[in-house]
């Protein structure tokens, strides 16, 4: 007799997916901040950025920068705080194309639609600092909120300054106090990892996570180390699915996570992704040289991986029968 197993099942986004909306990805931040007035009046600025180009992108040029001024230089630390301007106002300007997005789906039909497959998830988590959620998917989505399984989403740990929950589109948010950190009954929580562009802190400081010791800058608030807390116990807690869209897996600590939960916890994955299944080799930095050898997280896709698409979201959800029946099947019992 076969005993029924509960499956619980989660969504991480990276910038993959904005990126079906126009959203920039990290080559193409590259370029926008190339062309910011304050990068292109600073020659070393400019230099710090195209050595990056090859390394990691605009994060490693950050990452370089918040090195250099941790050791008490000046000059790195005015470079960091108007590369830090420049990011900001990149995140704007995307948030303002967002905005402009009349109608985010790519279907009129129900059963098709990007918000009906995204109330699926016991929980999303993204790596993604940008405004498209919250404008298209917390604040304009009525299905969501007469649905027999949740009421609303909402960030947990925040609440909108100023008029509500009415009005999330380009509103603000407070953090507040460590005692609210709590999770609500038929509320779908939305848990920002890498914190956010419009989130206000009492103290003033900063949520946005870029560049490097991402762990470090997480472990310093503590709403994002109460985050990602919640992650962890989503993805070690046994017999978990995670659903991948949009992610390159290049950042050590979330590959760290997933490599533990599909390794000692039974975490089985589905990618959405142009390289599919070859996601994992292709980011191996050992399979660039003469000798290669296998990674770690090549050896959890191998334990874990139970799905892949290489399509975009615009073409699975709008029409490809096909490919969007493969997505379902994850939730397969």
């Amino acid at each position: 007799m076969h005993q029924n197993v509960v499956m619980t099942h989660y969504l991480l986004l990276g910038a993959g997916f904005s990126r079906n909306w126009g959203g920039w990805l990290a080559g193409e931040v590259f370029e926008y901040l190339l062309g910011r007035p304050e990068v292109a009046e600073n020659e070393e600025l400019r230099q710090a950025l195209w050595v990056s180009q090859s390394k990691g992108g605009f994060e490693y040029a950050l990452e370089t920068l918040q090195a250099r001024q941790k050791t008490g230089d000046q000059t790195a630390a005015t470079l960091l705080e108007t590369l830090q301007i420049a990011v900001v106002a990149m995140f704007n300007d995307m948030n303002e194309g967002f905005n402009g997005i009349i109608n985010w789906e790519f279907s009129n039909h129900i059963n098709s639609q990007i918000a009906t497959f995204m109330m699926n998830f016991e929980a999303i988590f993204t790596l993604n600092q940008d405004l498209l959620i919250e404008n298209h998917y917390l604040s304009a989505n009525p299905e969501l909120r007469r649905n027999d399984r949740w009421d609303g989403a909402a960030m947990p740990g925040l609440l909108p300054v100023g008029n509500g929950f009415a009005s999330i589109v380009g509103q603000r948010w407070q953090i507040q106090d460590e005692n609210s950190f709590k999770l609500e009954d038929r509320i779908q929580p939305y848990f920002k990892l890498h914190g956010s562009t419009n989130w206000d802190t009492p103290d003033g400081s900063n949520t946005l996570i870029v560049g490097g010791n991402k762990t470090g800058a997480i472990g310093g608030s503590p709403i994002l180390k109460w985050y990602y807390e919640e992650f962890e116990k989503a993805i070690f807690q046994g017999n978990a699915r995670l659903m991948v869209v949009g992610y390159g897996f290049r950042d050590e600590h979330i590959n760290a996570t997933l490599i533990k939960g599909t390794m000692d916890h039974g975490l089985r994955l589905f990618i959405v992704t142009p390289a599919g299944a070859d996601q994992a080799r292709q980011v191996n930095p050992a399979n660039s040289g003469a000798i290669k050898a296998r990674s770690p997280l090549e050896d959890a896709f191998e334990r874990g991986l139970i799905g892949a698409s290489q399509r975009r979201l615009s073409e699975i959800f709008g029409g490809n029968g096909m490919e969007l029946a493969k997505l379902l099947r994850f939730f397969a019992k």
